[in-house]
């Protein structure tokens, strides 16, 4: 019998290490596939991608950017915006997508919110997208930290417009949410990552439904409030069924939704199941559409929080991925 190690507080694991108890054994990959033409991370103003992560290091924050390896790090960072991430940068969920390091996390920091206002106002963000990490060892999933972010920055910044991408809050998802709702922030994001067939696999301790009912229940609660869905293409999903994963989150009354490309952070993460055409994420595109969604950005580098404040202002996707700068020979 395989003795489990124990782990101690603080301790991250990453690549095979995080991932060798969950149920779906992931199989190194020995060579990464060779990315289309289309997959391009765009690298601007080093000065001041070197500017905010040193004002992240003086406030002792975390952002989402950096810890899920993000390719579109320098052109955020550049643009002088990031995604923070709060209570710490140890998850207690094993994603086997996800770069985030795994383990026993740390006690909150009860400075935190105060440090990321100060942030927020030091950069003068308009826009903040505030994430975390999942955290199953608080009885509230950590909802009351993300509530007392939002009121430090709207103390110190009252004009900047919070989005906030939560975890799952499974088994506190009520308690969770009552709190959330009483200090609701402009725009409440969950990602639902994937079709429900890829969850046992890709998102061991979550369920697909449970995420439908976050979304549902807060709109429930908060109907005056905007919410936010993510999912990633690539890890194994046909076209169907992202059709009908779209149709859920009409039905549970999403706003906003990006799909954007997986790509795996090393071949230790699950693989690339293939690359998405550049044709079919615009017929995710306009499938959305008709659907009536405030705003859909399908497109192979779009993420959760990439220009999120674009996408609420009802922006299309960004320059970048538009089909005027791509030849589409190279499909």
């Amino acid at each position: 019998m395989e003795l489990k190690r124990s782990i101690t507080t603080g301790e991250k694991l990453r690549g095979a290490d995080k991932l060798a108890r969950i149920p779906v054994k992931v199989i190194q990959t020995t060579q990464t596939p060779k990315k289309p033409e289309w997959i391009r991370a765009k690298i601007s103003n080093p000065e001041e991608v070197q500017h905010i992560k040193d004002l992240l290091r003086q406030q002792k924050l975390h952002t989402v950017c950096e810890e899920a390896a993000c390719p579109n790090l320098p052109q955020c960072f550049g643009g002088g915006t990031a995604t923070f991430m709060i209570m710490g940068d140890i998850c207690t969920r094993r994603c086997p997508f996800c770069d985030v390091a795994h383990g026993r996390p740390n006690a909150l920091d009860p400075n935190e919110p105060q440090h990321l206002a100060d942030t927020v106002k030091n950069l003068n963000l308009k826009y903040v997208v505030i994430t975390s990490v999942d955290r199953d060892d608080l009885k509230d999933g950590g909802a009351q930290h993300f509530v007392d972010c939002i009121q430090a920055i709207r103390n110190t910044s009252p004009e900047t417009l919070i989005e906030i991408l939560v975890p799952d809050f499974r088994g506190r998802l009520d308690i969770a949410l009552n709190i959330l709702s009483e200090t609701p922030p402009d725009v409440f994001n969950h990602n639902i990552e994937t079709v429900p067939r890829l969850y046992h696999a890709m998102r061991p301790g979550s369920d697909y439904q449970h995420s439908l009912e976050l979304l549902r229940k807060f709109k429930q609660l908060r109907p005056d409030i905007a919410t936010k869905c993510g999912l990633m293409v690539g890890l194994g999903e046909v076209e169907a069924e992202v059709i009908v994963l779209l149709n859920d989150l009409s039905d549970y009354q999403v706003d906003y939704v990006t799909i954007g490309q997986y790509l795996q952070p090393s071949k230790s993460h699950a693989p690339i199941q293939r690359f998405v055409s550049l044709k079919e994420f615009e017929a995710y595109q306009k499938h959305g559409q008709l659907l009536g969604f405030k705003n859909i950005w399908s497109a192979p580098m779009v993420r959760s929080s990439y220009f999120a404040d674009r996408q609420y202002r009802g922006e299309a996707v960004p320059k970048p991925f538009s089909r005027e700068n791509i030849d589409y020979s190279l499909e």
